[in-house]
């Protein structure tokens, strides 16, 4: 007897996820689990969604709010999803295959709607440095209507008519208007990405800190700033600079969420000089179990004043100078496990004219950090940055690199060297952000990764970098991290390998470059005559640009279905008549299996041995009605 066919099997198959993630829609969905009711046909009802909120709508005509010229301008953009993909650069790589750290060369906004799905709540730190809006500064000019045909035209892919590598004038009449238009839905996007836990670093000088700031609250919430951070540049301020001149950067500090505790970092050579004493422990010194300065009173914590036992069997209470009652820096139970733990230490001070006995808390070198403070005078300037970089790089390639002690000191706050976190950079410039975290890595056997982003800027016609060859910012960058990878290898020449980390080094980085999508845009129908839909829509019968190629469309596929950039792809071995490949995210721990030839057989599918957990995608032009019907009840089917 012949078996029936389903006939429901469309309802059953997936389309394959063309453009990136719909925001927009997301946060739909979202609102729509708080408040159902507010959700009419796909949109937001909004007197229903007032009405639900009751008394905590502020529908006041004066009140606080911050707004620009472009504003909206910035949401619609932030809301078009990218219909671009990345596209593998081995050739430019280092060590493809096994590292986990990522180049990609393309604009960010881009970038980042693509990595939004992968990635979503997966960056323990950002840090970036954006164009600080000097005037002389590229603008990312992006357009609303087509973000990758801007690109496209920007990096030559297409001919452009007129000048699109513009700078941001002070005449232009919104100068600070187009600063933050740029700036707002990229922020937005890096929000998402951070982990709960995460945190985001932004560098940038006086002339744009105000709206800097304001923009941030706007994203980030006010609440979950951690700060202002000060950094000398070690420049001198020449005669006519105006004002007081510029002789600082501010790095911006906020959380993703208020609970934030901001990590300590290692102590400096002058900090380590305190630790005299030693014992069977190591290295400690004291401070005085009583509490001083602010809140040091009995009143304060009546339950901190209480007597302790000096070595003689007397009785000592907190009593600060004068004779006023004081406190202990700790509880009663607090401190008898200090005495228990061997913590405490006795002296004999002087004290009101007379030797006395007083217990001090002893504090041990190992594993100590402390709070970092929010003036940087301990790291170098951008001079010494700019020397050591025209030292790795044999020329004065890149304007005022950000120091890579800088950088160091940033992640070692933001981050751990052993629990695999991602560090985000998507101005990368020269890639001081890549640079620093693999000599951290190395310093601490950490396995932390980085992804780095960074606009195929041109390189000024007459500039020593386009002399030395570099025809972009990103070229450069690249180039600088091959040269550290080398650099920390040479380091590594005659020494004996001792094993002192769990997992190997990663000395590599993976390089992507935004392009264009495999799949054909839909561009409409400009005729009304039914022959003309015909036509457009048999055009359409194979989705498919002119030209594909399969490893790009394999790497499209995996990213748009929220893949990471550190996936690996293996065919698999043993078919006969058709090619399939397994794509794994190694972080997520889940794979799907491809196929792109024209036609299936039916002993692939067999060999394949799909259960109802497979996730199996290939070509809808590739299954008859009753292969597909059948395949999509035995696993999750998606078609191209």
């Amino acid at each position: 007897m012949k078996q029936k066919t389903p006939t429901s099997h469309k309802k059953k198959t997936e389309p394959v996820i063309k453009t990136s993630a719909d925001i927009r829609a997301e946060r739909i969905g979202q609102l729509s689990e708080l408040f159902l009711e507010a959700i009419s046909e796909g949109g937001v009802d909004f007197e229903r969604l007032r009405a639900a909120l009751g008394g905590f709508v502020d529908d006041r005509k004066e009140r606080y709010s911050f707004s620009w010229a472009g504003k909206q301008s910035a949401i619609r953009i932030l809301q078009t999803p990218s219909r671009a993909t990345l596209v593998p650069a081995p050739k430019e790589s280092e060590n493809f295959e096994e590292t986990g750290n990522i180049f990609i060369e393309g604009d960010n906004l881009e970038v980042l709607k693509l990595l939004y799905k992968s990635y979503f709540g997966r960056v323990k730190m950002i840090y970036i440095d954006p164009p600080y809006n000097t005037g002389n500064d590229f603008i990312y000019p992006d357009n609303f209507a087509d973000p990758l045909d801007t690109y496209l035209k920007l990096t030559g892919q297409k001919d452009a008519d007129g000048n699109l590598l513009t700078s941001n004038p002070e005449t232009s009449g919104r100068y600070h208007s187009a600063w933050l238009t740029m700036m707002y839905p990229r922020l937005f996007i890096a929000r998402q990405l951070l982990r709960e836990d995460g945190a985001i670093f932004v560098s940038i000088d006086d002339k744009e800190l105000a709206n800097l700031r304001i923009v941030m609250n706007d994203v980030f919430g006010e609440e979950n700033s951690l700060g202002i951070i000060v950094r000398p540049t070690g420049q001198t301020t020449g005669q006519d600079s105006g004002g007081f001149g510029a002789s600082f950067d501010y790095l911006l500090a906020y959380a993703k969420n208020p609970n934030y505790e901001v990590g300590g970092i290692p102590l400096s050579e002058k900090d380590t000089e305190r630790f005299a004493e030693k014992d069977a422990r190591g290295q400690f010194h004291y401070w005085q179990l009583r509490k001083t300065g602010k809140n040091d009173r009995r009143e304060d914590r009546p339950k901190m004043y209480y007597p302790v036992t000096a070595p003689d069997r007397t009785q000592v209470f907190p009593i600060g100078p004068g004779g006023y009652e004081s406190r202990w820096r700790c509880g009663q139970t607090t401190y008898e496990k200090l005495v228990k733990d061997d913590m405490i230490i006795w002296k004999q001070v002087q004290r009101n004219g007379r030797k006395e006995w007083w217990p001090y808390v002893k504090y041990y070198l190992e594993n100590r950090t402390k709070r970092p403070s929010p003036l940087w005078t301990d790291v170098e300037g951008s001079k010494k940055a700019t020397i050591d970089f025209k030292d790795l790089m044999d020329e004065k390639l890149f304007n005022n690199p950000k120091p890579v002690g800088f950088l160091k000191k940033a992640i070692l706050i933001a981050t751990e060297p052993d629990t695999e976190d991602v560090v985000l950079d998507f101005f990368s410039g020269s890639s001081t952000t890549a640079h620093s975290i693999l000599e951290i890595n190395r310093e601490d056997n950490g396995n932390r990764c980085f992804i780095a982003v960074q606009l195929p800027e041109p390189t000024p016609e007459d500039s020593p970098a386009r002399k030395a060859g570099f025809k972009t910012i990103a070229e450069i960058g690249k180039e600088r991290i091959r040269r550290v990878i080398k650099k920390l290898k040479k380091d590594d020449e005659g020494k004996l390998a001792l094993k002192t980390r769990e997992t190997p080094e990663d000395l590599g980085f993976r390089v992507f470059k935004l392009a264009e999508s495999s799949y054909k845009p839909w561009t409409g129908v400009e005729e009304k005559e039914p022959q003309a839909y015909l036509k457009t829509m048999d055009h359409f019968t194979d989705p498919l640009a002119p030209g594909w190629k399969p490893e790009k469309l394999i790497w499209e596929v995996a990213i748009k279905e929220g893949y990471g950039l550190n996936s690996r792809i293996e065919q698999v071995r043993g078919l006969k008549g058709n090619t399939v490949h397994t794509v794994t995210d190694p972080d997520k721990q889940q794979s799907f299996r491809i196929c792109l030839d024209g036609t299936i057989k039916k002993e692939t599918l067999k060999a394949l041995d799909l259960g109802k957990d497979d996730l199996f995608v290939c070509r809808d032009a590739a299954l008859d009605d009753e292969a597909a019907a059948n395949l999509a009840l035995q696993c999750r089917l998606k078609t191209i």
